[in-house]
């Protein structure tokens, strides 16, 4: 879809920079910035700002045969309305869209091609737009069991979207088909059994755990969980995954790091300290490292030392994907305050 990024309260005017933006698009991008070969299967309007999604798309390498022109529905619109340093409000006008009219035929596409996908990876964000965007969800998952794909699936729970409960009805269902599942701590209940959701969303007094309005505000925590959960919690909660048939949940921590829980047992990496600039997509391109390590055949440690690496760059940087690092640009955390590389 197309952002609009303000520098203030939009009923004020002003002027506004014109970008792309999308949880899955961010994901497909950082990935072919780290030398991956991406095909992106969504859908856009017949108009000029679906072009733009497109031209964008293809001048970061990421291949998009696969996407779909829908001449009646317009491409999605997203405006980004700084109100803190730390935090920004995201405005949606997707109902409508050729997004939401996605259809299965896409994602049909996209597994016939040759070679077939190695990691087939899906968002909370795109069933929410709906009922044909999410059945081609639902098809893609089919055709990724059918072909033996691994399956990525990053919650993203967007509330301005979506209802709790209507995202807790699809992503139940898809939890069967996950290998590797992506979330922040408050959104794992939405995966799980309706008695051990309800069980995980409950604090130590009862009282609701995890934030409202999440997807209304992008602050420091675009990845983030809230923190005021347990890790006794979120352990208990993974493991519940885990015996669904989830081979590995990933729970992205913000300003803590990331944990990751497998069979083998849970390992756990600080974020990368950087001066943080702009968390939103930050999630993204920590999806796009871990997934990016994982294509490399890196175990958990290697998964999530290159995803706090590339949501840290994310995080120190202006924009959902402009900061994306280069596999060659992945050592450069390591350089010392004001260095200049020559």
């Amino acid at each position: 879809m197309v952002a609009l990024r303000g520098d203030g309260p939009l009923k004020l005017g002003g002027t506004m920079a014109v970008s792309v933006a999308g949880a899955e698009s961010n994901v497909a991008i950082g990935l072919a910035r780290l030398g991956h070969t991406v095909r992106w299967a969504g859908a856009v309007g017949d108009d000029e700002a679906g072009e733009l999604v497109l031209r964008t798309l293809r001048a970061e390498g990421v291949d998009v045969r696969d996407a779909g022109r829908d001449p009646g529905a317009p491409t999605g619109l997203l405006l980004f309305e700084p109100r803190l340093p730390e935090v920004t409000r995201v405005h949606y006008y997707r109902a409508g869209s050729a997004g939401s009219r996605l259809g299965t035929d896409a994602v049909e596409r996209a597994f016939a091609a040759a070679p077939p996908p190695r990691v087939l990876h899906l968002t909370g964000v795109t069933p929410a737009l709906g009922a044909g965007a999410r059945a081609a969800c639902a098809r893609a998952l089919e055709l990724a069991r059918e072909h033996s794909v691994r399956v990525c699936v990053d919650v993203n729970f967007r509330s301005r979207l979506w209802s709790r409960e209507d995202a807790a009805a699809v992503l139940r269902d898809w939890a069967s088909y996950t290998d590797v599942l992506i979330a922040s701590d408050d959104e794992l209940p939405l995966c799980l059994p309706v008695d051990l959701g309800e069980r995980g969303e409950r604090g130590e007094r009862g009282g609701p755990a995890g934030r409202a309005g999440r997807g209304d505000q992008a602050g420091r925590g675009d990845q983030a969980g809230n923190g005021d959960r347990s890790g006794a919690q979120i352990a208990d909660q993974a493991a519940g995954l885990l015996n669904l048939g989830v081979r590995e949940v990933v729970v992205k921590l913000g300003a803590r790091g990331a944990t990751a829980y497998t069979g083998e047992g849970e390992l756990h990496r600080p974020a990368r300290t950087v001066r943080a600039v702009d968390a939103v997509g930050a999630g993204d391109a920590f999806v796009a490292g871990y997934l990016s390590a994982l294509l490399d055949g890196a175990d958990v440690a290697g998964r999530l030392e290159r995803a706090v690496t590339t949501g840290a760059f994310a995080v120190a940087s202006r924009g959902d994907w402009e900061g994306a690092p280069t596999r060659a640009e992945l050592g450069m955390l390591g350089a010392g305050d004001g260095a200049v590389l020559r």
